[in-house]
């Protein structure tokens, strides 16, 4: 049975849980959530979709999940990938701390830059998220020197749950220039086998609104 995951591209926790479907091998489609269009916010979103009014989720015959970090465990223990093995407690804590210091604030930063019309934008906001989004992306690239994968000698969900908002092109306060290390491991991540950039990944694009 294909998997379903209810997703679109703009959305950095949909790529995390698209990109774990995607390299794990396993049989899946994704449904398109029209998110701009204020898909997520209806009746009839949280009543078949999710209560939460919220992307990603994952339907897989009677199972159904939402949270990246969930949808990606899952992924791992149906595929027996990117779990870590005997070091899942790091993997683990990886995609917590990435949960609450790093992509929380690169998706709010990323949408109040972007997706807001020019004279909402609040720049003290802004400011202050980019201020603690750097000391994140100090705590990553300091981690990664030296290492080719966050945890272990291959990629895990710690890597997919980090990676989530970072490939994207829209401008929330992250130059990979400057940040080396984060640099050549997002370059090791484009190099595996399957990779796709989200907006090929997933249906919907900044694009397809111009």
């Amino acid at each position: 049975m294909t998997i379903k995951l209810y997703c679109f591209g703009e959305s950095g926790n949909a790529y995390k849980a698209a990109l774990a479907l995607e390299l794990s091998g396993l049989d899946w489609e994704p449904v398109k959530v029209d998110f701009f269009g204020g898909e997520t916010r209806s009746d009839a979103y949280r009543a078949d979709v999710n209560p939460m009014g919220e992307a990603p989720v994952l339907v897989d015959g009677d199972v159904r999940l939402t949270q990246s970090g969930v949808i990606q465990q899952y992924v791992s223990d149906k595929s027996g990938k990117f779990g870590g093995g005997d070091q899942h407690y790091e993997v683990l804590r990886w995609v917590l701390w990435d949960n609450h210091k790093l992509s929380s604030q690169a998706g709010i930063t990323r949408f109040l830059m972007n997706f807001l019309p020019e004279d909402k934008r609040p720049q003290e906001v802004i400011g202050f998220m980019q201020g603690r989004l750097k000391a994140a992306y100090a705590v990553l690239n300091d981690h990664l020197e030296g290492r080719d994968w966050i945890v272990g000698d291959g990629i895990t969900n710690a890597d997919i749950s980090c990676c989530g908002y970072l490939f994207y092109p829209e401008p929330f306060g992250f130059d990979r220039a400057d940040w080396p290390h984060i640099d050549r491991w997002l370059s090791n991540i484009q190099a595996l086998d399957g990779w796709k950039h989200p907006y090929d990944l997933m249906p919907g694009s900044p694009a397809d609104r111009a």
